[in-house]
């Protein structure tokens, strides 16, 4: 794998999947400079005594007691060991090192404050394949504080590291890649704990996903109006226009190309003058997805370029002031957004198969069975639609929203942001398998109706038929399924020009 050079401005969200995936990392030297520059600020202001929070003074409710000298060399240890409190199943390695790769990033951007070898540690871990075990559920979105200080608590030595597919102990884990565990100074307990940096993470590696999909669903529909025969004129980009809303221009400019040079743009070759609203409306909830992926992006692409530290060190000023950056609520919208968008498009893929496999809509045999058979065909594959999507709309349900209790009151606002962005990559998952349903149902339309395809639709039919092969009657069709969704997964029908 290509090295990805972290320099604080512009980690992209592919690259976050790429070192989750074992890419290895360089840190810029702009970056570097920045570190040191903030750094001598926070040095400065401890000569100085000067009160800065988790630096010289306490934290939460006790920010506003004064650290004693003699307490400032090891406070930072304490910071991290006293937030390791993560729980559950363990995320896995490619979110924690996700997580790992942004923060470090974020660290370059020069507002923690933080000692150089902070980011060393993490560069050093992530090149040698060591990820901290990190149980799954810690964050209440005012910042990532539990997840990092578990985190944090395997960069110092102590806890579990993932080595090579098995939990060793962090020391050990440590010795065999000849690295030395991070002895944090005044100000980095607080950097290595206190970030937003794991639901930055996996908020990027969810939206990655969902956009793959979505790729797959555009293909996916398109097959289903071959199938169908549907009427393409609610694509016509002249219709679009007299109603821009954002994303709908973009779907339908997706679907059309996917459709290029297929016959159901001449006159008379549609079935119907208007098709059911799930082949009529795709331009509408298609657009509304896509939509919601832009969103998506730009706040995940700004959170896992941005500073979310407290205390914010400004070098050109050389201050050090208190902010509010590691809170996420427009995060938590964006995610939360999407997956409720999505609930849409999967209702809708369920109505395209229903249709599909209705004979009184698509003109063909129920179920799509072949003619000499007296089964259902693939008619009960519409409980598996139904199902996930069921499950979809599940995980996009809204976190709670209230006043924390925390730090004794002083802590009063969170966001739950981590709650959508770890369902996307559940969404994710049961996404992949709705296309693979819709993909499936619509290339066996297909092949009964054998229609003229264009290019792209006929590679695609051409894709499925590879994987999964005709169903001839009450076939089971778990193993087709599950080839399909994997192969949604890779992108193998996200390009228009298949």
């Amino acid at each position: 794998m290509s090295v990805i050079v972290l320099d604080g401005k512009s980690l992209s969200i592919e690259q976050v999947a790429a070192i989750g995936a074992g890419a290895p990392v360089t840190l810029a030297p702009e970056g570097v400079e920045r570190m040191r520059a903030s750094r001598a600020v926070v040095e400065r202001a401890l000569a100085e005594r000067r009160p800065v929070y988790g630096v010289t003074t306490g934290l939460g409710p006790r920010a506003v007691e004064a650290l004693p000298e003699e307490e400032l060399a090891v406070f930072a240890r304490k910071t991290i060991l006293g937030r390791a409190h993560a729980v559950g199943a363990p995320l896995s390695v490619p979110l924690v090192r996700g997580a790992m790769a942004v923060r470090l990033n974020t660290l370059l951007i020069g507002g923690a404050g933080a000692s150089l070898k902070v980011a060393e540690v993490i560069r050093d871990c992530l090149n040698a394949g060591l990820a901290p075990v990190v149980g799954e559920t810690a964050s209440i979105g005012a910042a990532d504080l539990l997840w990092g200080g578990t985190m944090g608590r395997a960069l110092l030595g102590e806890g579990e590291i993932w080595l090579s597919g098995a939990r060793v102990p962090a020391a050990e884990a440590f010795d065999k890649a000849g690295i030395s565990p991070l002895d944090p100074g005044p100000r980095d307990g607080l950097a290595v704990a206190s970030h937003s940096s794991f639901t930055g993470a996996i908020g990027a590696v969810g939206v990655q996903e969902l956009r793959v999909a979505f790729e797959a669903a555009q293909t996916a529909a398109a097959l289903s109006l071959e199938g169908f025969r549907g009427n393409p004129t609610p694509l016509d980009s002249r219709v679009i226009s007299l109603r821009p809303q954002p994303g709908q221009a973009e779907a339908a400019e997706g679907l059309r190309a996917r459709l290029a040079g297929s016959d159901l743009f001449t006159p008379g070759a549609p079935r119907r003058l208007q098709d059911p609203l799930s082949l009529r409306n795709a331009p509408q909830v298609h657009g509304a997805v896509w939509a919601a992926l832009s969103h998506a992006e730009q706040g995940v692409t700004a959170e896992i370029n941005g500073a979310s530290d407290n205390p914010a060190v400004l070098a050109e000023d050389d201050t050090v002031i208190s902010g509010g950056g590691y809170h996420t609520p427009h995060l938590a919208v964006c995610l939360h957004g999407l997956g409720y968008a999505w609930c849409h498009l999967a209702a809708m893929q369920c109505g395209r198969i229903a249709r599909l496999l209705a004979a009184r809509f698509s003109g063909l045999n129920p179920g799509l069975g072949a003619e000499d058979k007296a089964g259902t065909g693939m008619g009960p594959l519409l409980k598996v639609a139904e199902a996930l999507m069921a499950e979809i709309a599940h995980l996009a349900a809204t976190p709670p929203i209230y006043p924390s209790f925390s730090a004794d009151g002083l802590e009063d606002s969170i966001t739950h942001a981590a709650i959508p962005a770890k369902a996307l990559i559940s969404m994710a998952e049961k996404a992949r398998l709705l296309v693979a349903c819709e993909l499936l149902t619509a290339a066996q339309a297909v092949e009964l109706r054998d229609p003229p395809l264009g290019p792209a639709m006929a590679a695609a039919q051409a894709r499925v038929r590879a994987i999964a092969p005709f169903m001839p009657g009450d076939t089971p069709m778990t193993e087709a399924l599950e080839s399909l969704a994997a192969a949604v997964g890779r992108g193998r029908f996200g390009d228009c020009h298949l």
